[in-house]
């Protein structure tokens, strides 16, 4: 089969499929790129068994065909071709020829036979949803999904739909994310998307309000319809911590803070601390102050911020990282924390609104 195509467009769709595309695999063919061409339209699908991207792109042929080509290598050659527009062109031996000006690379392909077919739509339900808005809460979300093994469930995120609210849950055992939107969804429904399928699929999400994706779960598999692309992933099987029974209902000590504010002193902080001296950073809140201690076999810090403190004072502890994390994340101006004593879960909200919520862990701090 032979075509023609932008240069661009052709380079721009094969790094997004590659994503998909596993880098060693006992199947082959799952280390390329399956190129297939029909109706001047060129349709290309990574796949590794547990994700899957798919998208096409229009290019000038009358052929038909399909084949495989190592994604790395291709990439590559595709980047450094001399001119805007590409020829390709694959003999029936599997030969590829890609030509551009006076540029000409050749390398080999492979036949498509063997590629293992993606998951087909096997349930009517379709969840629409902005595409800058699942960006932001999968953007403010992740970075409390578990990373090690211990629960295979907490590598994923929850996507619990009810009451035509989405609400996203990450955790991994010492802080907890959620976040809340509302959705054109009326039907209950959970589903576990794995956190990797998800940094793919934040990243072929527009900024554009216009723009929708159109989630598809089933039993076992969800497909992402991302506009001209298509991301099929696994779900993860199994019961997600019970994170609405975690979330604490009252407080005793609430503080208004200026976000930014926290966390410069929070990174001064995080200046002595390192693997090897992961010492904890003390918090103490009393009469419309923060002040923040940190000692480690580095050195030691003193610092203090304004604040908006009701409630008794309080001293509780943090790894310092775990209360930068969600922080960092936050796009409001202030945050309130709620606490209910030293060795209970701070919770982070929104001075106004319900959109997020965050729980940190605290440790329990040495005695000075």
């Amino acid at each position: 089969m032979k075509f023609i195509c932008s240069k661009q467009t052709l380079y721009d769709a094969i790094v997004n499929v590659s994503k998909a595309v596993s880098e060693r695999s006992t199947l082959p063919s799952l280390e390329g790129i399956k190129f297939s061409l029909a109706d001047s339209l060129l349709e290309l699908t990574g796949y590794n068994l547990e994700m899957g991207i798919r998208t096409v792109i229009s290019v000038r042929s009358e052929d038909k065909g399909s084949c495989i080509i190592n994604a790395r290598l291709f990439s590559e050659m595709i980047k450094k071709m001399s001119a805007d527009e590409v020829l390709i062109d694959i003999s029936e031996s599997y030969q590829v020829t890609i030509s551009g000006g006076v540029t000409k690379f050749n390398m080999f392909a492979a036949s498509a036979e063997d590629y293992p077919e993606l998951p087909e739509k096997d349930s009517e339900t379709q969840i629409p949803i902005a595409q800058p808005v699942l960006k932001n809460m999968i953007s403010q979300t992740k970075f409390a999904v578990a990373l090690t093994e211990d629960k295979p469930i907490l590598k994923g995120e929850l996507f619990d739909i009810e009451n035509n609210t989405l609400t996203m849950v990450a955790i991994d055992g010492y802080r907890m994310a959620v976040r809340y939107e509302p959705v054109k969804f009326s039907e209950p429904i959970k589903f576990v998307v794995p956190s990797k399928s998800l940094s793919e699929i934040q990243g072929l999400l527009s900024d554009n309000e216009e723009d929708t994706v159109f989630i598809h779960p089933s039993r076992k598999h969800i497909i992402f319809d991302i506009g001209g692309y298509v991301v099929y992933s696994r779900l993860l099987e199994g019961d997600f911590h019970p994170y609405k029974s975690a979330i604490p209902n009252s407080s005793n000590t609430d503080v208004v803070v200026d976000r930014k504010e926290l966390i410069s002193t929070l990174e001064r902080a995080m200046l002595l601390i390192n693997d090897r001296s992961p010492s904890p950073v003390r918090c103490y809140f009393e009469n419309d102050h923060v002040k923040i201690n940190c000692t480690t076999a580095l050195g030691k810090i003193s610092d203090e911020i304004n604040a908006e403190i009701s409630g008794p004072v309080i001293e509780i502890g943090f790894k310092c990282k775990y209360l930068l994390d969600p922080l960092k994340v936050i796009d409001d101006e202030k945050v309130k924390l709620k606490m209910g004593g030293s060795l209970l879960a701070m919770k982070i909200v929104p001075c106004e609104g319900e959109k997020y919520t965050y729980l940190v862990l605290p440790v329990r701090l040495p005695r000075e």
